[in-house]
């Protein structure tokens, strides 16, 4: 109880710290467009940190996809309940174990005028699914050939069975590219005035600053009511707060406990929260040469951090401990591994002096602020949990941009902390991490069983199958801990009155769905 209380007035000391921080607001933003202001018309959000990349492929993050899905379609897509629903594909039915067939929605096109037909299915499925250097490639690498039967009509054809196709193409890095207007341009100039066919079209990026998106009118599905959308990027949690609160901006991510009644006792915003598929987490390196190549050191860092304490202390109980990153509502979630946690300072102490540190040791670890909600608080209150057992932490804390550039570098030295979630909710694509093929770029784990259990999970047809074998690796991660899940967060954003919106499972923002009062 005593420890608790101690993390409880860390934390609230951070709060105090975050909240002395002060920015101005930019000489070139106007309170007009927000429905605060004069123009009714215009649609101001802040996720948090800029975009990364126009490159669909080229990423896996979903702050990013948010921006995406408005301007490119999926040939699929799952409604605000997340059922999969036909979208630029109209129906599809399996042909074999290795073949599905789809049809395309008639009148579809890109935002330059240009039809969109099975071409570019195939352009588009086949890029990401044969070049190696993107960074979704993995999620499509079981892709063999995309066959064009006539301008509305193709088959995905896979190597093996996969039981996962349809999510892959119902989420991220799955939008529709405009293959002649790609192979007449370039990707350079793709990437500078990017062209898709969804309901917006892009406008303008002004890096590390905004994003302005207008609608588009011609669109084949259902229409936005905003005549513009501005994503801003704004990394600081104050500072979007203040934004909200003077009518700057609509709609914010990740707000913190701190500001959650502040936000709903003002008179033009209030809270909007929902669970989410998220969990945070410590990926750990294994390779011989780091400390944490010992799995004692690993299960005594587990042991070491309080998770219940996160959450409460940090998030006014706005998330669940969990000791898998396979949540509820995915196929092969573990269910007796998740609300729980593994916290007992003197066993990490034990576990220490049984690695060989009986003295301590001195770790690093990397982290983003400002992406996740509280993510510079728990990297900072971890430090101090971990302290007490005898590990000292030096903190590598970056900004999004370039947390991922150097992630993606592998150069981070013992670890680091991220919150990743599924947006298939499949365990899946969950579990790929403890492969030995992914896990080679990012912490060098390798386990044959578990490599047997995922192939074997995905490649079956049968559900019943697929989950048993899911489960049976949660558990043997669960003592190996290549990666230590944490929690699994919770979704708070701030909202203006005049808003109406309600966050999805899967995070995205798609501006069909928000809507006028």
């Amino acid at each position: 109880m005593a420890k608790k209380i101690l993390y409880l007035m860390m934390a609230a000391l951070m709060v105090v710290l975050s909240a002395c921080t002060t920015t101005s607001k930019p000489s070139n933003q106007s309170n007009d467009s927000a429905l605060g202001g004069k123009d009714t018309s215009t649609l101001t959000i802040s996720l948090g940190p800029d975009m990364l990349t126009w490159d669909i492929h080229n990423h896996t993050t979903t702050a990013t996809e948010t921006i995406h899905v408005n301007v490119f379609d999926y040939l699929l897509m799952r409604d605000t309940e997340g059922e999969i629903k036909p979208h630029l594909a109209k129906e599809w039915k399996q042909v074999d174990d290795t073949t599905y067939e789809f049809t395309l929605t008639e009148g579809v096109k890109f935002h330059n005028g240009d039809d969109l037909t099975a071409e570019d299915v195939k352009f588009t499925l086949e890029r990401v699914a044969n070049d190696n250097t993107l960074k979704s490639h993995g999620d499509f690498d079981t892709i063999k050939e995309v066959k064009v039967l006539d301008p509305l009509t193709f088959q995905i054809i896979t190597y093996e069975p996969d039981p996962m196709l349809i999510s892959r193409i119902s989420r991220q890095a799955s939008g529709i590219l405009p293959k002649n207007y790609i192979e007449e341009k370039g990707m350079d100039e793709f990437l500078k005035s990017p062209i898709g066919s969804g309901p917006y079209k892009f406008k303008e990026w002004k890096k590390d600053n905004q994003i302005t998106l207008v609608k588009n009118d011609d669109y084949f599905g259902k229409k936005g009511e905003w005549d513009e959308v501005v994503f801003r990027a704004i990394p600081e949690d104050s500072t979007r707060v203040a934004e909200l609160l003077t009518d700057s901006v609509n709609i914010i991510a990740n707000v913190p406990p701190s500001d959650w009644k502040r936000i709903n006792d003002s008179e033009n915003s209030q809270i909007a929260n929902g669970p989410s598929n998220r969990t945070y987490m410590l990926f750990l390196r294994t390779q011989e040469g780091w400390p944490t190549s010992d799995v004692k050191v690993r299960q005594a860092i587990d042991y070491a951090i309080d998770d219940k304490a996160l959450v409460e202390s940090l998030l006014d109980g706005g998330g669940t401990p969990t000791l898998t990153r396979v949540n509820p509502g995915n196929i092969g979630f573990e269910e007796s591994l998740y609300d729980k946690y593994n916290y007992d300072v003197d066993k990490a102490k034990k576990l220490l002096e049984e690695a060989g540190y009986k003295d301590g040791l001195t770790i690093e670890l990397a982290g983003p602020t400002g992406r996740y909600i509280k993510d510079r608080e728990v990297m900072q209150l971890i430090a101090g949990m971990l302290a007490e057992a005898g590990i000292h932490t030096e903190m590598n804390l970056l900004q999004w941009s370039s947390f991922t550039e150097l992630r993606d570098q592998e150069k981070f030295k013992e670890g680091y902390l991220i919150a990743l979630g599924s947006s298939f909710f499949d365990a899946g694509q969950a579990l790929d991490y403890y492969g030995t093929e992914r896990s080679s770029s990012i912490n060098g784990y390798s386990n044959k069983e578990i490599d047997e259990l995922l192939q074997e999970a995905n490649t079956s047809l049968d559900p019943a199958v697929r989950t048993a074998k899911y489960q049976e690796v949660q558990k043997i991660a669960s003592v190996e801990m290549p990666i230590i899940p944490l929690f699994q967060i919770d979704q708070f954003f701030g909202v203006t009155d005049g808003i109406e919106y309600a966050p999805r499972l899967d995070e995205l923002i798609y501006i069909p769905d928000v809507h006028k009062k």
